[in-house]
């Protein structure tokens, strides 16, 4: 079962690692990290959401994860000193440390933390599999309710309700599917009240559990 980061590291190391780098705050929709992008630094991320996209050749984009608060963001580019492989986009308002390539690794090296990190990325990996599969096999219906299942799973807010900030374009090219059908498999989830538009922009998230057993009805 994965785990954040947070977990495997523990508490203390994890305290550690964060005061290596000021606190900054980004706010919703912005790039935190670029595909093709080198590996320079590593985000922690200390409260907020993530989405995890890749951009195809054709500038397609397709929704790999979600990932929340405990997790460190594009230290594979740097542990392999190899360009990022994924962009990372704010879901929300996030707090994080942006820890210089040269401190993780010294940090890494002193604890020696090689083995764990790379078993953790092979991990991620075998996550973004099962989400690929999810979207060349899943009706739009369910692909659709699993990203926003994702996104609420790991918001920071506690509150009954969550606000997406994606439009239903973004959503749309996120999962792979035509804004329309996207548009139609809304629709019923907002005549029940699950969901509503949201006054900011994208959507406000009522009862994800209904959603989901929604859309295992449909095919």
């Amino acid at each position: 079962m994965y785990q954040p980061h947070i977990a495997m590291l523990g508490e203390q190391l994890w305290v550690q690692l964060r005061e290596v780098a000021p606190q900054r705050v980004r706010p919703a929709r912005s790039v935190l990290l670029r595909q093709g992008d080198p590996g320079t630094h590593v985000i922690l991320l200390a409260s907020g959401s993530t989405l995890i996209t890749l951009t195809g050749s054709s500038g397609e984009r397709m929704l790999l994860a979600v990932r929340g608060e405990g997790e460190l963001l594009g230290e594979l580019a740097v542990l392999d000193s190899q360009p990022r492989t994924a962009s990372v986009i704010a879901a929300e308002a996030c707090h994080i440390h942006i820890i210089p390539a040269t401190d993780f690794l010294a940090f890494v090296d002193k604890h020696d933390l090689l083995a764990l990190l790379l078993r953790h990325a092979i991990a991620r990996v075998r996550e973004a599999e099962a989400v690929r599969l999810e979207l060349a096999t899943a009706s739009v219906p369910a692909r659709l309710a699993s990203a926003l299942s994702r996104l609420v799973g790991v918001a920071s807010t506690t509150a009954s309700e969550l606000a997406v900030r994606l439009t239903q374009a973004e959503l749309s090219q996120m999962i792979g599917a035509s804004r329309n059908a996207v548009g139609a498999a809304l629709k019923p989830w907002r005549e029940h009240g699950w969901l509503d538009t949201s006054s900011g922009g994208g959507l406000l998230i009522h009862d994800i559990t209904a959603i989901q057993s929604h859309a295992r009805t449909q095919t």
